[in-house]
């Protein structure tokens, strides 16, 4: 990504070879998700600084984190009290991201996948959770986070080389339903077994609003956060101005389908082209989890929410609904508003959306 001293960092800045080959190593092994890319492969942790005037830092700190690239900016008179605040929201990410991956079995929701039960759940598993069922009761089922089995089936089909049959995504779709997650006390349960949920659709804004919360309460009010595509702005960037934001161009080419100005916001993509299967990205990490296949009408969604946690589950759940099921769907939430990029390039833009 890349950034100026005046703009936030434009999310499709062009790529060495060096970064497409990694990036597209991950993406068909499946690996680019909340805590589960390998860090040898990618480069160390970057941090600068510039100084405006005489009163004004851009203190900017990128690292890999949630299995994607971070990148936070923050405007402040003292670089020292900007570097510090930076260091512990990163510390907050790592916090949340050991607790919310289903990468390993050790964590919080690892434990209820690995065993079918979590006695105590931590409040942050909570909140998520039922946030995750509201969204799928309020989307007609569109955001589903037991679609775990779904996902584990396509992983492991293309790793051997080979598309999963009808069959056995007809015997993924009968272990997927939030009905069948339960609570039990101050826990949850799986009613059957083989069941999992995976919070990757919307813990990682929520992780973002929390880092976002760390940097206010250690006064740094100006920043933004943008990890991988899910970005929280606050306040104004350097010389008071706003923050641009620029989005991604699914195709990967030099124009921006959008560029848009933020002040305190939050808004998220989700595409076809982040995590993928297959070269034709018929089999992707976005699944409906009442047929148990990829939607293919669109190629990228964004939304602006009040928060990067709503706009995260949102995005994903437009995506599912495809295009004009999907601005509908966001003509009628208030605060919202989104623009969807089709499998052939159009674009379909809410009614509030400021292009």
């Amino acid at each position: 990504m890349k950034t100026t001293p005046e703009t936030a960092p434009k999310t499709n800045a062009p790529e060495t070879n060096c970064d497409l080959q990694r990036r597209s190593f991950l993406k068909l092994s499946g690996l680019l998700g909340l805590g589960a890319a390998s860090a040898a492969l990618l480069p160390a942790e970057r941090a600068e600084a510039f100084l405006f005037g005489k009163k004004e830092f851009k203190v900017t700190k990128t690292r890999l984190a949630m299995g994607t690239f971070v990148a936070m900016t923050a405007i402040h008179p003292s670089r020292d009290q900007a570097e510090e605040a930076i260091g512990r929201a990163f510390v907050e990410i790592d916090r949340l991201s050991a607790m919310l991956t289903h990468y390993e079995e050790g964590s919080a929701v690892g434990r209820l996948n690995a065993t079918g039960s979590l006695a105590e759940v931590p409040v942050e598993v909570q909140e998520l959770v039922g946030r995750s069922l509201y969204y799928h009761r309020a989307t007609g089922g569109a955001f589903d986070i037991t679609v775990k089995p779904l996902i584990d089936l396509y992983k492991m089909s293309f790793a051997d080389n080979r598309q999963p049959s009808e069959s056995a995504i007809a015997a993924a779709l009968k272990l997927v339903g939030t009905e069948n997650l339960r609570s039990q006390g101050s826990g949850l349960v799986f009613t059957g077994s083989g069941m999992g949920i995976t919070l990757d659709g919307i813990a990682k804004g929520y992780i973002v609003d929390r880092a976002s919360a760390v940097l206010l309460a250690g006064g740094v009010t100006n920043h933004l956060i943008n990890a991988g595509g899910d970005i929280r702005t606050s306040g104004t960037a350097a010389r008071g101005k706003a923050w641009t934001v620029a989005v991604q161009d699914p195709q990967k080419g030099r124009e921006y389908p959008d560029i848009i100005t933020m002040q305190d916001g939050a808004i998220a993509t989700s595409g076809n082209y982040e995590i993928f299967y297959d070269r034709e990205k018929l089999f992707h990490h976005i699944i409906n989890s009442r047929t148990g296949h990829s939607p293919q009408l669109a190629s990228s969604v964004t939304v602006q929410a009040a928060t990067v946690m709503d706009a995260d589950a949102l995005a994903t759940s437009v995506f599912v609904m495809e295009p004009v099921a999907g601005v509908n769907f966001i003509n009628g939430q208030p605060d919202c508003e989104c623009l969807v990029i089709g499998r052939e390039g159009e674009v379909s833009r809410s009614r509030g959306w400021q292009a």
